[in-house]
């Protein structure tokens, strides 16, 4: 069964989320594939980081760096109950557009979700800024990428498209915001969703994948018994 998950590498939802749903997935009994596909919260963001996160969530929203703190406050105790201990107070805003790529280049060699938790793992709880290329080189080497062919993607223009149709995709599927989950491409859950909302989604799209038969009757046939007389 095939999952795909609109996520960027700065939102704490698709954290959280991915966490919620890694749950649900220990108890399911199938197999399944997760796709991680490209969106992007604050396109907009700069390379080299400027302000930190509770500072523009305070700017964008109102109420200035401590407004933007309490925000950050109420997330954190949430990722604590999901066993994830952010530091995101000393986040900075980062732009995501090249570690998209990367996870792109990723997915080609079977790599993408070790790469997706490197790099949500580095942008919330080790705070690096995950826009810069020095740290995405660390990161993509660290979960067994060559780094040549790192440096070549980081360099050019490689996997851009990619990014921009998993962004079209999302909007054409209506998600205004991740995380969103698509299952077998049927079923859509938008958010963080929890972990016994994702297991219910998973048993239902197995089931419909897997329809079992109504039986009617059951006399008169032959087995390997012999037949009913």
């Amino acid at each position: 069964m095939r999952i795909e998950i609109w996520s960027d590498v700065v939102c704490p939802w698709c954290y959280i989320g991915k966490r919620r749903l890694e749950k649900a997935l220990v108890d399911f009994p199938h197999e399944v594939e997760v796709v991680w596909r490209s969106f992007q919260l604050d396109p907009g963001a700069p390379q080299e980081a400027t302000e930190s996160v509770a500072e523009h969530l305070g700017r964008k929203y109102g109420g200035g760096p401590e407004a933007g703190r309490r925000m950050v406050d109420r997330v954190e105790a949430i990722a604590a109950e999901e066993g994830l201990l952010f530091r995101h107070h000393a986040s900075v805003r980062a732009n995501t557009l090249d570690a998209h790529r990367l996870l792109h280049l990723a997915r080609r060699h079977g790599l993408q979700g070790e790469l997706k938790e490197a790099l949500l793992a580095a942008y919330f709880t080790q705070t690096e800024n995950v826009a810069d290329h020095e740290v995405l080189r660390k990161i993509a080497a660290g979960v067994g990428l060559d780094p040549v062919e790192v440096d070549t993607t980081l360099a050019s223009e490689a996997f851009r498209d990619e990014v921009y149709a998993d962004i079209e995709q999302a909007q054409a599927f209506g998600a205004s915001g991740v995380p969103f989950y698509v299952v077998e491409g049927r079923y859509g859950v938008s958010g963080a969703q929890p972990t016994e909302v994702f297991a219910q989604v998973l048993e239902r799209a197995w089931a419909d994948l897997h329809p079992k038969l109504d039986l009617v009757g059951g006399d008169d046939v032959c087995g390997p018994d012999g037949c009913a007389i």
